[in-house]
């Protein structure tokens, strides 16, 4: 008799302990979305940001984390105006970030690394070469550890984070249940996954090939997305001119809006694209960094309508080198057909 409860006592043991998660792997799973809504946004690796947060917080333990919702370590800096939290790291009582929620603190780990001259060359790797952005973090000075890139690429392969940079935002707890099948059991996992399953319609059959239509972004009562949604919807660019960053404006906004979505100061935005008003309207171009002082390719024929500024903001060259070069009085505009030169400076005569 006590063999028999013994055993049953192990069975129900084990099936407990299979449903019992190490700190990591909980951290994974709660955590992946997040890294893939950044990446969709800033195009960094979510296997990068994922491991990045799993190393920085020791799975989701350290005292950044739980009580400052800092998952990146990331310190007060000057132009931080939010909470903050000493915590002894390199130095004692030093100054960190504190967020309302951990979501606000990847994002800013993307900002940090988005709009950080030492980091632009990680954004000329691919996408899915998480061992050169590993690498290319170590060697920007990200981190003092001679084996830091090692580090991330052991976690990366550990726990197969690199399955995170092959899906999105809508298809993420799917990637999550591929790589922990046991969650099928876990109710609020799987409420999770239906709701945003319930975004999606039924699948339709067009000549017998299925698809599956996704809906649309909600709008307002007036058929219009809401200014929050419209902010989301904006991804960041890299321009062929030495590969600046930007962003296309999809509806008129506000350039209050757009550079607290950036963390970027407006009076920055409007030095570096030289704007006159804090108006901004669709498809206007909005460099996120300062522009080049020459263009990437040697000359240009003006279209009908278009205006030195658009021209700058096109090609990536600042406004008055623009002017400078083609020998014109700042304020004057270009003829249709005429050639604007963005290298060389116009010839005389």
């Amino acid at each position: 008799m006590k063999k028999i409860i013994f055993a049953l006592a192990i069975l129900i043991l084990s099936k407990f302990q299979a449903q019992t998660w190490k700190t990591e792997d909980q951290y994974i799973q709660k955590f992946a979305p997040f890294a893939v809504e950044e990446m969709e946004k800033y195009k960094i690796p979510a296997s990068i940001t994922l491991a990045q947060g799993l190393l920085e917080t020791g799975g989701g333990q350290s005292r950044l984390a739980i009580q400052g919702n800092n998952h990146f370590g990331i310190k007060c800096k000057e132009d931080w105006t939010g909470k903050t939290m000493t915590h002894t790291d390199d130095a004692p009582n030093e100054c960190f970030r504190v967020y309302e929620d951990p979501r606000d603190s990847y994002e800013d780990h993307s900002k940090f690394l988005a709009f950080r001259k030492y980091y632009q060359n990680l954004f000329k790797l691919d996408m899915k070469d998480y061992r050169s952005w590993a690498h290319g973090l170590k060697k920007a000075g990200y981190a003092t550890n001679p084996r830091y890139a090692y580090i991330l690429i052991d976690k990366i392969e550990k726990y197969k984070l690199y399955e995170f940079d092959n899906t999105n935002s809508k298809e993420v707890f799917y990637a999550v249940l591929k790589l922990y099948p046991a969650l099928q059991n876990d109710r609020i996992f799987m409420a999770q996954l239906d709701q945003t399953n319930a975004v999606k319609k039924p699948e339709v059959k067009v000549n017998s090939t299925p698809k599956t239509i996704f809906a649309q972004p909600k709008k307002n009562e007036e058929g219009s997305l809401s200014k929050t949604e419209i902010l989301n919807s904006i991804l960041i660019k890299s321009h062929p001119n030495e590969n600046r960053r930007f962003i296309i404006i999809p509806e008129d906004l506000d350039l209050e809006s757009v550079a607290k979505k950036f963390g970027i100061r407006e009076s920055k935005l409007m030095k570096w694209n030289e704007l006159d008003g804090s108006q901004l309207r669709k498809n206007d171009i909005l460099f996120l960094e300062s522009k080049s002082s020459t263009g990437n390719v040697a000359t240009y024929q003006s279209q009908s309508g278009e205006s030195m500024h658009d021209i700058s903001q096109k090609f990536g060259i600042k406004l008055k080198k623009l002017y400078s070069k083609n020998r014109m009085d700042y304020g004057q505009q270009p003829k249709p057909g005429q050639l604007i030169y963005l290298q060389a400076k116009k010839p005389r005569g």
